[in-house]
């Protein structure tokens, strides 16, 4: 999963995306309102944090941006603010929920989690594909019923092929979603972590699309081919 954070507390934001990171998830870290406005309409993200006291431009106003233009992905508003005007300011904004610092990461992480499921389509925190079952609360992967070792980069496209099963997922995103969107990474590096994955869950579930990508496929796993289209 790809994470936009937006904190421009310079001590903090550091902190918060290599917390991020240790879960495995790929974080861009921007600390200035026209730029966070900016990644949102270009780039693939999975789901925002957004701090409303920016520099430049203020999250409200960033947030509006997004959404006036389209823009559906899933946004925490992460804040000091916690004056319930604030709140509902963001939330007329269009933001999805709401955290109020200090706060434990922990509960930042399940947040976020809970968003990514959501957004994609899903009701319940435990998705299956064949043998392999997802569970979006912990993160957790297992493989008939025994826990999958994961590097974190195979983690982030194995969690994004399952949360949208049966759906086909373009080369290039996979890729920026996975390296944080570096334009330098080689476009065999995917190829290689897809084998690796095939060795692991099976050769048979992660289908390539000639000219477009990867599937993931779940047989007649209907439910899962909706939420994966619907994402």
């Amino acid at each position: 999963m790809r994470i936009l954070l937006v904190e421009d507390d310079r001590d903090l934001g550091p902190v918060i995306a290599r917390a991020l990171r240790e879960e495995r998830f790929a974080v861009d870290l921007v600390a200035d309102g026209i730029d966070a406005a900016h990644l949102g309409d270009t780039e693939h993200y999975d789901v925002a944090v957004l701090d409303l006291g920016l520099p430049g431009q203020d999250g409200v106003a960033v947030l509006r941006q997004w959404r006036a233009a389209g823009r559906v992905l899933p946004v925490l508003v992460l804040t000091a603010r916690d004056a319930w005007s604030d709140k509902v300011a963001g939330f007329k904004a269009g933001a999805d929920d709401f955290l109020v610092k200090p706060f434990r990461v922990e509960e930042l992480v399940m947040r976020l989690r809970a968003l990514v499921r959501r957004a994609s389509g899903h009701a319940q925190p435990r998705l299956t594909c064949g043998a392999i079952t997802f569970d979006t609360q912990t993160g957790q992967f297992e493989r008939d019923g025994l826990p999958l070792r994961l590097t974190a980069f195979e983690w982030r496209v194995l969690s994004q092929l399952m949360l949208r099963r049966g759906a086909v997922i373009e080369r290039l995103e996979l890729l920026e979603r996975v390296y944080e969107g570096d334009a330098d990474v080689d476009s065999n590096s995917l190829e290689v972590i897809i084998g690796r994955l095939r060795k692991k869950i099976g050769s048979d579930l992660i289908e390539t699309v000639r000219g477009r990508g990867y599937r993931l496929a779940c047989g007649g796993d209907d439910e899962g081919r909706a939420g994966g289209q619907a994402a």
